[in-house]
């Protein structure tokens, strides 16, 4: 067994010598493995900054469909609530004719207790009526339909609501119908 050692170590030893001799050799082995790990490096490099664009790009896309769906359900509530504004014009109109025609007090707080439940709902998605008797008129808020002279207000002040007006959210859904002073 020690001679095996002794044999083994003299392999190394012819190697080493080998190797030695052959120094040139070594240090073209040196400059490839230095030009691979620079490879290597840069390789490494680039796939740190592809990792890093694709981590952006999936974060900016989760944005983006975020925002996307809440774009559809904004829409969707707002389609519905347009079509929801005549029932509540209607319940409007139904309250004014109870009161002209004496209805019965019961018939008439059981429509006025539907409409302000109905007036909650849409508040809480976001609805909010446009004030606009006396305000200044705003193209962006006001329709008008008519106008008419009117002694001691100035000119351009809502005189009379015609339609109420609602905004959902920070957009106007629907001007309100007014008479304006000339």
């Amino acid at each position: 067994m020690a001679k095996d050692l002794e044999l083994e170590e003299e392999k190394l030893d012819d190697e080493e010598l080998e190797d030695l001799e052959a120094g040139d050799d070594l240090e073209e082995v040196i400059a490839e493995l230095v030009e691979e790990e620079d490879g290597l490096e840069k390789e490494l490099e680039d796939l740190n900054e592809k990792y890093l664009r694709l981590q952006a790009e999936y974060s900016n896309y989760r944005r983006r469909t975020q925002e996307e769906k809440a774009a559809i359900y904004s829409l969707g509530n707002e389609r519905l609530i347009l079509e929801l504004l005549p029932v509540l014009d209607n319940f409007e109109r139904a309250i004014a004719n109870m009161q002209e025609n004496e209805v019965s007090q019961n018939y008439l707080d059981g429509v006025e207790m539907i409409r302000k439940s109905l007036i909650q709902v849409l508040e809480k998605e976001g609805l909010k009526c446009i004030e606009a008797c006396g305000e200044d008129f705003d193209p962006d808020y006001h329709h008008a339909v008519l106008m008419e002279e009117s002694e001691g207000v100035e000119s351009g002040k809502v005189l009379e609501e015609l339609q109420k007006g609602y905004r959902l959210k920070e957009k106007t859904i629907r001007p309100t119908m007014v008479k304006v002073s000339k």
